[in-house]
């Protein structure tokens, strides 16, 4: 018998059977941040982008990319989702973006991939809609931080 959940007896990849696992309620959050030149904030500021509002469209993509989940990661359980924020702040002090999603859902695993995926589609798509005026951006430190539910229990960092 393998140890490793994601690995059966003869070594192939396989879907955790969580079926008899109980269903909670499940939460997590991640975030990212998206490093820019200081003069891609301002831009954004005075929505003067070339592609229009970044930051709703951003946020917008983050949750639509946390419901496809399942479709991109292919050990990932389809979940139904209960709840999917995602919110996007400029901070001059990075300078970029600071990306945090929560997701949440009654379950039987977790929603962590779900709140990763939310923030990096959200990091790129900013990035997609801003790389004509800077070429320099980067995607930093996506991490979850925040889970709750579930047989590992709670638990934070910052």
């Amino acid at each position: 018998m393998s140890k490793l959940t994601h690995i059966d007896d003869q070594g192939r990849a396989r879907m955790v059977d969580v079926g008899d696992k109980a269903t909670t309620r499940r939460r997590a959050e991640a975030r990212c941040l998206l490093r820019c030149a200081p003069d891609t904030l301002s831009a954004v500021r005075s929505g003067t982008t070339p592609k229009g509002n970044v930051i709703t469209t951003a946020e917008l993509a983050g949750v639509m990319a946390a419901k496809r989940t399942a479709d991109l990661i292919p050990l990932c359980h389809p979940l139904a989702l209960s709840h999917v924020g995602v919110t996007i702040t400029l901070d001059d002090a990075v300078p970029g973006f600071a990306v945090h999603a929560e997701v949440s859902t009654s379950g039987q695993t977790g929603v962590e991939m779900e709140a990763l995926m939310a923030v990096t589609v959200a990091a790129l798509t900013l990035f997609d809609m801003l790389k004509a005026i800077d070429k320099t951006m980067v995607i930093d430190g996506a991490r979850v931080t925040a889970k709750s539910g579930g047989r590992s229990g709670d638990w934070t960092q910052p």
